[in-house]
């Protein structure tokens, strides 16, 4: 199902040290054999994983100096992993893209972001949320590549391949992510108002000489207007008012355990028909509370991995 790509431009890459190693939870090769820890990955080989480890981003803070860090504008897409052969959600859950669309990616493993444009979410999702692909939307779809998981080396190493490997493949809704470098805070704030002025969700920030590494690290940073998060709902609170017969507040639970309300955020049609007890949802907020709940939180979606 893979397309091929310029083995000789992929062997160049081999020698700039693209040998990739991704070995992940329940990884296998083609034969259906596991590759033992450790072991580097060959050339052609499809990982298999469920579910993803993948790298996570913590906030941005004021004391973090940008000079260390490639920088990136955030994508508000839908987080996008190919092993090789199939491409999954962060759930591990497959993607029902049209056979053209994956046809046009290379035989390894790629981490990205699938994006149609800013202000697009809620279109994109409801595109690569159904069961049968529809082709005519998805050629406004471009998977952005932002690593290469498992290579070796640093990011900056990293972001060559990742130019080279797209390069190969030749397609273009295949696209690395335009990474910059800042000299201080006041070209980081310079570049972040200019993103959000453009209707841009913010940046990424990636220190330059990180190894893959999976899980939230320092290594990757997200500098946003509000801070986001994830709960899981718990409760209904019945509206009043102007919202009464219809949904007042969700009680969620964090991940750590506390407990608190959303009762902004949401549309007349998100109100009828609310995110069900046990489901997983986005919220954002300003800052925490002396005892750790989030303030101002209001809701952002039902998080859109399965």
């Amino acid at each position: 199902m893979g397309r091929r790509v310029d083995r000789a431009a992929w062997r160049r890459g081999v020698r700039a040290g693209l040998w990739m190693a991704l070995v992940l939870a329940g990884g296998a090769h083609a034969g259906g054999a596991p590759w033992p820890a450790g072991a580097p990955q060959p050339i052609g080989a499809v990982v298999r994983v469920a579910p993803l480890a993948l790298p996570l981003a913590e906030h941005y803070g004021e004391d973090v100096h940008p000079a260390p860090y490639w920088v990136s504008e955030k994508l508000d897409g839908v987080r996008a992993f190919w092993d090789g052969r199939t491409l999954r959600f962060r759930s591990g859950e497959m993607i029902q893209a049209p056979a053209w669309f994956l046809a046009g990616l290379p035989p390894i493993a790629l981490d990205g972001e699938l994006w149609m444009g800013r202000g697009a979410f809620d279109r994109l999702s409801g595109i690569v949320r159904k069961r049968e692909p529809v082709d005519h939307e998805w050629r406004a779809l471009r998977f952005m590549v932002f690593e290469l998981p498992g290579a070796p080396g640093t990011f900056t190493e990293r972001i060559a391949g990742m130019r080279e490997v797209v390069a190969a493949a030749g397609v273009p809704w295949l696209e690395v992510v335009a990474q910059g470098r800042v000299a201080d805070r006041a070209a980081l704030n310079r570049e972040f108002e200019r993103v959000l002025r453009a209707g841009g969700e913010g940046l990424m920030l990636h220190r330059a000489d990180a190894p893959w590494l999976t899980g939230r690290s320092p290594a990757l940073l997200k500098m946003k207007p509000w801070f986001d998060a994830e709960a899981r709902v718990v409760a209904h609170l019945a509206g009043r008012g102007k919202y009464r017969g219809m949904l007042g507040a969700l009680e969620v639970e964090s991940p750590e355990g506390r407990r608190f309300r959303i009762g902004s955020g949401f549309t007349d049609a998100q109100r009828r028909a609310p995110p069900p007890l046990g489901a997983l949802v986005t919220y954002r907020y300003r800052a925490l509370t002396a005892s750790g709940l989030p303030r101002f939180a209001s809701f952002v979606r039902e998080r859109d991995l399965p």
